[in-house]
């Protein structure tokens, strides 16, 4: 109920905000929200969606392998400590490093289009991911395995039941950051080039048209998607994390 109270709170602010902005900039760059929702009419959909399934399909592939890649990585990096000494400085020296900066080099490598968007997704958020994972494990008090030694617990056991779950934990906590990030990601990319169908492509599509209207519409339904994307990780965490609440 709490959570539902925070949502039309942040609903109603937003557009109250959205609306007094449109009297201190011109309408045409800040159309008001009566505006913009009226765009979105049938026509509207039918083109839209479209763009929505495009990006969906490539925020899925990136965060998912991004979350594999993590969740080994980190494990590794929490559970070796001669891998750890070898891929720790590594981690460190690459993660404060502006991936950005790479989009002209992986653009080379590999063309213009999908395998270039969610070779960036992958590339910003992964280190979230193992950094989290590793720190997650590391933090696990010795008793909780101390505990179950003495009950006679397997190794197997020990990592399904107590570094499995601190891992998972940690994988949705930084899920959640990196969906944003992920979404600011393809934003970005999906008007790099060689892209005709995705959210970024219709907005910025819509900015070299002067479309203001569009460039809205589109900011909202892309904000929407990311707000879903987000809802549904909370849910992951209510049915697999219960208890850890």
């Amino acid at each position: 109920m709490n959570k539902i109270r925070s949502f039309i709170y942040g609903f109603l602010l937003l557009h109250i905000l959205w609306l007094i902005g449109t009297y201190f900039v011109d309408g045409r760059v800040i159309p008001s929200p009566f505006i913009v929702y009226g765009n979105m009419d049938i026509a509207f959909w039918r083109v839209m969606v479209d763009h929505i399934v495009h990006s969906l399909w490539r925020l899925f592939w990136g965060v998912s392998i991004s979350v594999a890649i993590g969740l080994v990585l980190g494990l590794v990096l929490a559970q070796s400590k001669v891998v750890g000494r070898l891929l720790e400085p590594f981690v460190y020296l690459t993660y404060p490093i502006p991936k950005m900066a790479f989009l002209p080099v992986v653009m080379m490598l590999l063309g213009l289009g999908n395998p270039t968007i969610i070779a960036m997704i992958i590339l910003i958020i992964v280190f979230q991911i193992v950094i989290n994972v590793r720190d997650g494990i590391n933090s696990i008090p010795e008793e909780s395995y101390q505990i179950l030694l003495v009950l006679g617990a397997s190794k197997w056991q020990l990592f399904k039941d107590v570094t499995l779950p601190a891992a998972l934990s940690h994988i949705l906590s930084s899920t959640r950051v990196a969906l944003g990030t992920a979404t600011a990601i393809l934003f970005i990319t999906e008007n790099s080039g060689g892209i005709s169908y995705g959210m970024g492509h219709f907005i910025f599509n819509a900015h070299s048209r002067l479309n203001w209207v569009d460039v809205f519409s589109g900011i909202v339904v892309l904000s929407v998607v990311a707000f879903v994307l987000f809802l549904l990780v909370d849910i992951l965490d209510a049915v697999f994390m219960k208890w850890n609440r």
